[in-house]
């Protein structure tokens, strides 16, 4: 009797696991995206920022959001209409959420 509750517990965990790794991984955990253009538009209130490119994008800027210029920390405030941005995002219930924003060009070596 006690084996076969044995099998019985091992069998109930292997289709636990089984059924966990079947389901999707939850929206937003998936790898950061990358993307550069050109910046069109910084509103400090919403915190985003638009992109130019092939086509306009938009960002939104958290307190996560690792911003940097010239290879130094830098906030939204040092933003400049017109420059080099790169960086990467999650997209999270359609918006486009920004991991980290690089506002000018690369630092040489990089």
């Amino acid at each position: 009797m006690k084996i076969q509750g044995n099998r019985l517990a091992l069998l109930l965990a292997a289709m636990m696991v089984y059924f966990v790794s079947a389901l999707p991984a939850a929206e937003g955990t998936k790898r950061p995206l990358p993307f550069h253009g050109t910046l069109a538009k910084v509103d400090k209130t919403a915190q985003t920022i638009t992109l130019t490119g092939k086509s306009a994008r938009q960002f939104q800027i958290t307190a996560q959001t690792k911003i940097t210029k010239d290879g130094k920390n830098a906030t939204l405030a040092d933003a400049v209409v017109g420059e080099e941005v790169g960086g990467s995002y999650r997209e999270i219930d359609g918006k486009r959420i920004a991991v980290s924003v690089r506002f000018g060009p690369k630092p040489a070596g990089k």
